[in-house]
């Protein structure tokens, strides 16, 4: 678990403008199930199809997977992509539009284009892009960083390289299972499929996304305020405001695993969990989820109310104690599964916050909504 604050904390950090986060092709039914670190996309790319499964990351456009032959690939479960027996696949030239975001210096227009993609947890991708039934993706034969036993990255961003984007289709949505069971699977819906579940009389609920110049590919969110049972937290309306320079806010992102607060924030959640376990934490000064010793022999979480996030629109994401508090059996320690950033950094809602909630990404009309759903039932 320390490796993903750590790495929650890293991409929030390079969520700043003047980072570049730059897609990849579909079967029919992509379904979604957690690696316990990242959501694996389970997919198929060529003709005749090879499986392909990627994290699926809403903080990023680009899609890739690796792909003979390899100059350096990690290790994977499923065949590597040889484009050479792929009668679907053909190489993007330097003078396609679909090489400008990802464009890479002495790119001419005779030449192939390529591309170098980097993250903020230091995984990167590197090699020629191309397409596969007329989708373009990268095909990475130089890649590197935790691989979270995927073959590459499905990138479901804003931006005109993303999945979403290519397929034309206007809204998408998913819904996370249990983190920690990885038996569990859930789908992936695009297009008119895209639909919230009915959910036993939980209403669904949605607000505006916003979009930044700096950063137009991530969806941003209106977060103004936190509850946590009956008190909302005094944290100003200002705390995570998406402010002109392209600083600050707050992004949807599928990629990121802890949620990870402006630090203001962050110390006030930190201090009223602190309160109603009756105890500090063990890392209390750290930036780092904090975490709490466990009474001898416990290894069941206390019983802890619900938090709120309260989002623009007056939508309100009820988020269940196993949503945010997770049993540490290394550190016998109970652990807030939020961490800490700088005031100048973007806040993000990660992937544990999101499980069985479902997600509804509505770029037409510009709104995200959800409800909370049993996703393994979907």
């Amino acid at each position: 678990m320390r490796r993903a604050v750590h790495r929650s904390r890293l991409r929030a950090a390079t969520m700043l403008p003047g980072y570049s986060t730059t897609s990849s092709t579909s079967s029919t039914g992509p379904r979604l199930r957690s690696g316990q670190a990242e959501y694996l996309m389970e997919l198929a790319i060529g003709t005749p199809p090879v499986p392909f499964v990627a994290l699926a990351d809403t903080g990023s456009d680009l899609t890739w997977t690796q792909c003979q032959p390899c100059k350096l690939c990690f290790p994977q479960d499923t065949p590597v992509y040889d484009p050479t027996i792929s009668s679907s696949f053909s190489p993007v030239p330097c003078s396609s539009a679909t090489c400008l975001p990802i464009w890479s210096r002495n790119c001419t227009p005779t030449a192939l284009c390529r591309y170098r993609y980097a993250y903020g947890d230091g995984a990167y991708s590197a090699a020629p892009a191309a397409s596969a039934g007329g989708v373009a993706f990268g095909c990475g034969t130089d890649n590197g960083g935790d691989s979270y036993n995927s073959t590459g990255t499905v990138g479901l961003g804003r931006g005109s390289l993303s999945l979403v984007a290519q397929l034309g289709v206007g809204k998408f949505s998913y819904c996370l299972t249990d983190f920690f069971n990885t038996s569990l699977g859930s789908p992936v819906l695009f297009g008119s499929l895209a639909e919230l579940a009915s959910s036993g009389g939980a209403a669904a609920q949605s607000t505006p996304l916003l979009q930044s110049p700096q950063s137009p590919s991530r969806y941003y969110v209106s977060l103004e305020g936190i509850s946590l049972g009956d008190t909302r937290l005094p944290i100003p309306n200002q705390t995570f405001a998406l402010r002109a320079d392209g600083t600050g806010g707050m992004i949807v992102d599928s990629g990121t695993i802890f949620t990870v607060l402006v630090e203001s924030a962050f110390r006030v959640v930190a201090n009223h969990v602190a309160e109603l376990l009756g105890q500090l934490a063990i890392n209390a000064t750290s930036l780092d989820n904090p975490c709490f010793p466990a009474p001898a022999g416990e290894r069941q979480l206390p019983a802890m109310p619900d938090m709120v996030l309260h989002f623009a629109g007056g939508a309100d994401m009820t988020l269940h104690r196993d949503n945010y508090m997770s049993f540490d059996e290394e550190d016998s320690s109970f652990c807030l599964n939020i961490a800490g950033a700088t005031s100048t950094s973007t806040s993000v809602l990660g992937n544990f916050q999101q499980q069985n909630i479902q997600m509804l990404f509505d770029i037409t009309v510009g709104q995200m909504s959800f409800v909370p759903t049993n996703c393994s039932k979907l």
